[in-house]
C-alpha cells in the first residue's frame, strides 16, 4: 500500500491500527509473529490487515499481509506459518480471511487475532481485539465484556 492511501484514511482509523499495533509489539516483541485479522467479510478483512501491516511498517516493523484463500489449519501451517518460523525473520506476517482462522485449532496458530465485526453477527470471543467496522472509514475498538452483573 502506498502513503498516499494512508495519508486520506480517517484519524479514528489511523488511531484504531496504531492501538493494536502499539498493543501487539507490547506483548510480542520480536522474532517472527502472526496476527489473524477475520471478519465475516473476506475482503474487508484483506484492506484492514493491508492497513495495519502499513501501520506496523510505520512502526519500524517488517510485515507483509497474506489471504487465507480457503485454507485450511494444515495448508496455512504448511504455506505460511512453517516458512515464516523457517527464516526466522524479526517480521510480522497477517493473514486475513473468514472467520475459520478463529476456530478449532486454526486459532491457535496465531501470536494474536483481531475479528472485525461489520454488525450484528455473532462476535468472535476468541479474537484478543475486536474492531467494529459497521463505517469502515471510523472503526472502533469494541470491548467484549459479556457480564450481566447487577451492580446496584
Amino acid at each position: 500500500m502506498n502513503s498516499d492511501r494512508l495519508s486520506g484514511i480517517a484519524t479514528a482509523r489511523r488511531t484504531v491500527h496504531d492501538g493494536i499495533v502499539d498493543e501487539f509489539l507490547h506483548n510480542h516483541r520480536g522474532g517472527a509473529r502472526l496476527l489473524a485479522v477475520a471478519g465475516a467479510d473476506a475482503a474487508g478483512s484483506a484492506a484492514f490487515a493491508d492497513d495495519l501491516a502499513h501501520a506496523f511498517t510505520e512502526h519500524g516493523v517488517a510485515a507483509a499481509s497474506v489471504l487465507q484463500e480457503g485454507r485450511g489449519e494444515e495448508a496455512l501451517r504448511a504455506e505460511v506459518v512453517s516458512p515464516l518460523r523457517a527464516a526466522g525473520a524479526d517480521a510480522v506476517t497477517i493473514v486475513a480471511g473468514d472467520a475459520s482462522l478463529l476456530a478449532g485449532r486454526t486459532r491457535w496458530l496465531w501470536h494474536s487475532s483481531v475479528w472485525l465485526a461489520a454488525g450484528d453477527e455473532l462476535v468472535e470471543t476468541e479474537a484478543d481485539v475486536i474492531v467494529d467496522v459497521v463505517d469502515p472509514q471510523h472503526p472502533s475498538r469494541r470491548f467484549a465484556d459479556f457480564c450481566q452483573c447487577d451492580v446496584g
